[in-house]
């Protein structure tokens, strides 16, 4: 009696070992390699439901098409006068009739605006349609924006979703502290609006003895200074640029080694920062964050590159938090707390308790009824769903993927599916025994005819899987993600791994002809 080693034996061999080696870390709680992450529901973190003030996207709209309209007639020596705007329209009057033909061909690729026109006076209005289209956009956006900057805080996996019309659902697992839970609400909520502006040096005497109105009156607005509130500053109301010209924003520190923002503008923020300063010389000009002066440095020449520097008093991890901010881009409206749950650990402790005890006993019934009626084909369907699972945990850590409750009901739910294929087979190899052919052939036979119903069965569910996925919330993706890698491992198990077992057994089986024993049946006249 020879065993006769195949490659089927040995993908199952390989598989095996993968699935041990990668899964070893979470499931003995190593130091070393990648674990599986657990995600809110099994590890405790932070649930939010965030309001969107929609009605602000379409005053930062028309400040955005105000600056335009500046940058565009002050590049073309274009004199106006009363540039002013307000939440819903800007206006502004031509010094030279001549103009008008240049300011009606720019106003003409602003998109959304109602131009009117009495002699040189111009009045721009968004459209309903624009200021719905505006509004969708913001909230898009702030979902995106809020997605990036938690991708790089380091969290694994949040979920950030709309919920409703306006509101955008948000969920951390892992936070635990205070202190953790504090940062991840600034660093979501913070609108991170940056804009270069110029001071007024005409009137910044005199701001100090001025009111939100009388520099209204002027085209400009009273500001703070991050550091020292009470000191004022008086800008220009329409920003030189903002944010949305940046490319890149990185902590570095300054000569003292004191924590500081390195910033990148775009070619045409550079190009209008360029003109401005080459224009400016002697003046300041004003870097305001969020409403707040954070330095306004005299221009002694051009500055050039499209580059420059936010200095403050903020610690490192703020100086990071803030880079991440801008980075990932401003938040058009600002966003409020609607709903914040604090998941505590012992809820994923129980549930992780609850499931495990579900996996185990739904495993060990699976196992007693496979031994029960099919013998030793049992015993190695089982063989075949213990490597299954070690295969989906491997999986699961190496392309970092959260393991939510959904998801180990998806793996309790495949334990079903798994052996389910190794019934097909063994029932198909028993018809051939039962009539009474060779057993090499009846289990060479018992795969073929299994096969259509096994592939026919799996790509139906993992077609599922993908609609799911593409479709569903964080934790319906769960489930769907452990269910199409438990589908795809039992490919591998079921059909390549088993046969190559039967293969390597088959001089033993044929020598023995104890049916019984290895398939759970008696073959009269065998």
């Amino acid at each position: 009696m020879r065993m006769k080693l195949n490659y089927r034996i040995v993908i199952l061999a390989i598989a095996t070992i993968f699935g041990v080696f990668f899964s070893a870390p979470s499931l003995l709680q190593l130091q070393d390699g990648k674990k599986i992450t657990l995600g809110l529901d099994l590890q405790g973190g932070l649930h939010m439901l965030l309001g969107v003030k929609t009605e602000e996207a379409t005053a930062s709209r028309i400040k955005s098409i105000a600056a335009s309209i500046k940058n565009f007639t002050e590049k073309k020596d274009i004199l106006l006068s009363n540039l002013d705007f307000d939440d819903s329209s800007v206006t502004f009057t031509l010094l030279d009739a001549d103009d008008a033909k240049h300011i009606q061909e720019f106003l003409k690729k602003v998109e959304g605006m109602t131009v009117a026109a009495n002699g040189e006076n111009f009045s721009l209005t968004l459209t309903e349609e624009e200021k719905i289209k505006t509004q969708k956009q913001a909230i898009d956006q702030a979902i995106e924006t809020i997605r990036n900057r938690l991708d790089q805080f380091g969290l694994s996996e949040p979920t950030v979703a709309r919920q409703g019309n306006e509101a955008i659902l948000v969920e951390l697992a892992g936070i635990k502290t205070a202190e953790e839970e504090q940062r991840a609400r600034e660093l979501i909520s913070r609108a991170a609006k940056l804009e270069l502006m110029a001071v007024d040096e005409d009137r910044t005497a005199r701001v100090n003895t001025m009111s939100s109105t009388d520099a209204a009156s002027y085209g400009d607005v009273i500001l703070e200074d991050v550091k020292n509130p009470l000191m004022k500053y008086l800008v220009h109301a329409i920003p030189i640029l903002d944010g949305g010209m940046l490319t890149n924003a990185t902590m570095g520190f300054d000569q003292n080694n004191r924590p500081l923002i390195n910033f990148t503008l775009n070619a045409e923020g550079a190009e209008i920062f360029g003109d401005f300063t080459g224009r400016s010389v002697g003046k300041r000009l004003a870097v305001v964050l969020d409403g707040k002066v954070y330095s306004a440095p005299n221009i002694n020449e051009r500055i050039g590159g499209g580059s420059g520097q936010i200095s403050g008093s903020y610690t490192v991890e703020e100086a990071k938090d803030l880079a991440i901010a801008l980075r990932s881009g401003s938040l058009l409206v600002p966003i409020y707390v609607m709903e914040k749950r604090s998941v505590g650990p012992s809820l994923g402790a129980d549930s992780i308790r609850a499931s495990l005890l579900a996996l185990v006993s739904g495993f060990v019934l699976v196992i007693l009824f496979m031994i029960f009626y099919y013998g030793l084909a049992g015993v190695i369907a089982t063989f075949a769903v213990v490597v299954n699972l070690f295969i989906i945990l491997a999986m699961i850590s190496l392309l970092g993927a959260t393991l939510t409750l959904p998801g180990m009901a998806g793996i309790v739910l495949h334990i079903g599916l798994a052996v389910d294929a190794n019934i097909i087979i063994n029932e198909r190899i028993r018809e051939g025994l039962r009539a009474k052919v060779p057993v090499s052939r009846a289990v060479a036979e018992g795969y073929q005819k299994a096969m259509r119903a096994i592939l026919d069965s799996n790509i139906t569910q993992i077609l599922a899987c993908t609609i799911l996925y593409a479709y569903g919330t964080g934790a319906i993706k769960g489930f769907a993600v452990t269910l199409s890698m438990g589908i795809l491992a039992s490919m591998l198990t079921a059909i390549v791994g088993t046969y190559g077992i039967y293969q390597f057994y088959m001089s033993r089986i044929e020598k023995d002809k104890n049916y019984t024993l290895w398939f759970g049946m008696t073959r009269k006249g065998a």
